[in-house]
């Protein structure tokens, strides 16, 4: 038999890949045009001609398929703090950059780095449900920190009385998975007030761990806040998956912060880590492509018309919903208390959807509209016939 453990985490393990799942057979029952698989974050727009044209160089470089540092290439980690520096003013080099197998290795070398038996990481929800698994697989405990849903910005009042002895570090998601949105300036400073007095008050310190994987992908102008600038125990995560479309090269990054306290020491807990968790090195070619397109970008305004056509039907419909400043996913408020079954009634019209409660966030559901337009037009008259059931 499995190990107990991991036999109880796949019973609560993520609903995204359930929906996902649940989309094929139906794909096959109905056919994959009358099926609308809202469920997965997988970028459907092509990596950029940047990329490709990289990918095109290095293909057959000498030496490239061979180890490197663990940390990886020097020139490309150069390129990506100097990138980091310039949005940030923090100063940065080479030695601050260790290059990851995507943001999910980035997370779980930095958490593996960090985390003693029973110390805590907070997050705010709604948030990426997989949070728990990395932060359980390093011996930590999570602590969700229920939001202001009127807006979907961190509830300060809750997150000051979360914070204890036990907290080693705080994750903030900026722009949001699954809200879409972005937390503001002034938001982030007043977290950084409560953050700094529980810091004296316990004699600790606690890092923030920035994922920010779409960071990138905003609209109408609205900038993310460099939580670098913001904050002195930053530990940036990020990854090239949606930036770029390349989820499936499984290349990220993790940057720390020269501010940080003894920062030598915890860059080289994360090579180490990076090497003994197995990951030894991200990979080479995807290294070296990403350090060639750090300022190419998908196509933004093509999620922008998707995020407005959805956004502008389901609030005709009737659906609640605080509209998203980036990333590709909405989060509208579910027509019953029950989120489970409003996406269960969902799946009757070909709806594939994933409930708030996957996100630690009942009530609420998420669209990700990272998809064909023609499925966000196809789908209007679905969402009408499920909203038309629950008058």
């Amino acid at each position: 038999m499995i190990s107990e453990k991991i036999m109880n985490n796949l019973q609560r393990s993520s609903w995204i890949r359930a929906m996902f799942e649940e989309g094929a057979k139906l794909a096959a029952i109905h056919g994959a045009d009358n099926v609308y698989d809202f469920s997965l974050g997988n970028p459907y727009a092509e990596p950029p001609e940047e990329v490709l044209n990289s990918l095109r160089k290095h293909i057959d470089q000498k030496g490239l398929y061979r180890y490197m540092n663990n940390a990886g290439y020097s020139e490309v980690r150069e390129k990506i703090a100097q990138a980091l520096q310039k949005e940030s003013g923090v100063q940065l080099s080479a030695e601050n950059v260790v290059m990851t197998v995507g943001a999910a290795g980035g997370l779980n070398v930095v958490l593996k780095s960090i985390l003693n038996p029973g110390e805590e990481v907070i997050v705010f929800a709604p948030y990426f449900m997989e949070y728990n698994f990395y932060v359980d697989n390093h011996g930590g405990k999570t602590i969700p920190a229920s939001p202001d849903t009127s807006t979907f910005e961190p509830d300060l009042e809750t997150l000051e009385k979360l914070i204890s002895q036990n907290t080693k570090a705080l994750i903030i998601n900026n722009p949001n998975n699954p809200t879409g949105v972005i937390y503001s300036e002034e938001s982030l400073k007043m977290i950084k007030e409560v953050i700094t007095n529980k810091e004296k008050e316990f004699g600790t310190t606690i890092y923030i761990i920035s994922d920010q994987p779409y960071a990138e992908i905003v609209y109408d102008g609205v900038q993310v806040p460099s939580i670098l600038s913001l904050f002195e125990n930053t530990i940036i995560i990020n990854s090239f998956s949606k930036s770029l479309g390349l989820a499936g090269a499984r290349i990220g990054y993790i940057a720390v912060s020269s501010k940080i306290k003894d920062v030598e020491l915890l860059i080289s807990a994360l090579s180490f880590c990076n090497r003994t968790l197995g990951f030894v090195n991200a990979p080479g070619l995807f290294q070296k492509v990403v350090g060639d397109a750090l300022e190419a970008k998908v196509d933004i305004e093509d999620y922008k018309a998707k995020r407005d056509y959805l956004y502008d039907n389901l609030t005709r419909i009737g659906f609640e919903c605080v509209k998203p400043q980036g990333a590709f996913y909405l989060f509208p408020k579910a027509l019953i208390k029950d989120d489970v079954e409003f996406v269960k009634s969902a799946l009757n019209y070909n709806l594939l959807l994933v409930p708030g409660s996957g996100f630690g966030c009942p009530g609420y559901f998420r669209i990700s509209y990272c998809v064909p337009m023609e499925t966000v037009i196809n789908s209007i008259p679905a969402f009408e016939k499920l909203a038309e059931n629950f008058k």
